[in-house]
């Protein structure tokens, strides 16, 4: 008996949610999450990208992205975020506005763009409330009003469903988000009682889960995605001690400024900020 494949990984949320053969259970998910929001559910979806096998398990995380377009033309981009890549708020604004403005040719009609909706899913915190769920427009500051419903956002942080009384008869889109979270098997039957799609989607998720095939891609996937994450860590981190020894050579100048203002003479700055006489020299506006 294989252990599940953890659904988060995109490659996995991908199988079971992007594929041709799945479409009605990515139709299902998105009106959970349209009906939590207060719209209106979908009819038809096509999807513009379905699954296929990635060339290399270290491919851009954007191929993992699904993207559909509703039956109004309306542009849809579904992604899921194991890792935090960072920069998520203009990541996605990015790919927001690639995605609508690839619609026309330059110096196309501009009448044609249509409504563009992303949803990220998230395992990590990354706006400042308690929800798990936000769903961005763009709208005026005082009045409200909508100058545009082109563009709609919606971030899903799933580290926040443990901060929400949630229970498992509830329906809608929290029973996705738990079955993404990978609650327990034995709560199963009664997710999908209430969401009668999540069982293709976990007998989606129990094949992969036994197919030697998935299984080595998913392997293949997490090393990469856990290479990427320690990457872009080891940056930060960098970036972070480069900038600490920044701001303490830009103290010690400082402080040394200060002191020649005062008429102390070079040694004892020297002493004080561990400057050389060079470099107190230099910053001395009298040469």
């Amino acid at each position: 008996m294989h252990d599940l494949l953890d659904p988060r990984v995109d490659i996995i949320f991908k199988r079971i949610f992007g594929s041709e053969h799945n479409k009605d259970v990515l139709l299902a998910f998105l009106n959970s999450t349209f009906r939590a929001a207060g719209e209106a559910p979908l009819t038809e979806i096509i999807l513009l990208n379905p699954y296929t096998e990635p060339d290399s398990p270290n491919d851009k995380m954007s191929i993992m992205d699904i993207k559909a377009r509703t039956a109004k033309g309306e542009l849809l981009n579904i992604e899921m975020q194991l890792f935090n890549p960072y920069h998520m708020e203009k990541r996605t604004l990015f790919y927001w506005s690639e995605m609508y403005y690839h619609q026309i040719p330059r110096g196309g009609n501009y009448s044609t763009l249509q409504k563009c909706v992303t949803i990220n899913i998230l395992n990590y915190s990354c706006l400042p409330n308690d929800r798990f769920h936000s769903v961005f427009h763009l709208r005026e500051d005082f009045s409200g009003i909508s100058l545009l419903d082109d563009i709609e956002i919606h971030v899903i942080e799933l580290t926040k469903l443990d901060q929400q009384a949630v229970t498992l008869e509830e329906g809608g889109l929290v029973n996705w988000l738990l079955f993404l979270k990978g609650i327990d098997k034995t709560s199963w039957e009664v997710l999908s009682m209430k969401e009668p799609m999540l069982k293709k989607a976990m007998d989606t998720l129990e094949f992969l889960s036994q197919d030697a095939t998935a299984r080595m891609a998913y392997d293949a996937r997490m090393k990469a995605l856990s290479d990427e994450k320690s990457r872009i860590e080891g940056a930060l981190a960098t970036g972070r001690v480069e900038g600490r020894a920044e701001g303490r050579a830009e103290e010690k100048s400082a402080t040394a400024v200060k002191l020649l203002e005062l008429g102390v003479d070079i040694e004892t700055i020297v002493k004080a900020t561990g400057l050389t006489v060079e470099e107190i020299r230099a910053l001395s506006p009298i040469q």
